[in-house]
């Protein structure tokens, strides 16, 4: 397992949570960039930056813009293991553009799910 994923862990070794109960599965991460340290930091660095400016657009974007910059964030999400936030994603794409609560329910969601992923990913880029 990868140094960030070695990040995650308490003082004792033992893991906080299981890696898919994270906001982003470290090894899920791994696995996609082959366990190449300087490689998971730059994606998890470039799905932060993007995570960051997607949301700043969805939420000042009209209903019909949204679509389009949730589903680029749901992918990103699958890609680095940030499940939470691609079921959250997909939830606003599920979402009734003519029931405006709960579109707004969902984007909540997203924004909360999202803004958990970047600050573990701050964590993990602190740390390393």
């Amino acid at each position: 397992m990868s140094e960030l994923a070695a990040a995650a862990c308490d003082r004792t070794g033992r893991a906080r949570l299981a890696s898919a109960e994270r906001p982003v599965d470290l090894v899920h991460l791994a696995r996609m960039t082959h366990g190449e340290r300087s490689l998971e930091r730059e994606v998890l660095q470039l799905f932060d930056r993007q995570a960051a400016s997607l949301m700043a657009r969805i939420q000042s974007a009209p209903a019909n813009d949204i679509p389009p910059l949730v589903h680029t964030l749901k992918g990103s999400a699958r890609a680095i293991g940030a499940v939470a936030v691609a079921r959250a994603a997909e939830a606003v794409e599920l979402t009734d553009p003519a029931t405006d609560a709960e579109r707004q329910h969902s984007l909540a969601a997203l924004r909360t799910t999202t803004e958990e992923a970047r600050a573990f990913i701050a964590d993990l880029l602190r740390a390393h």
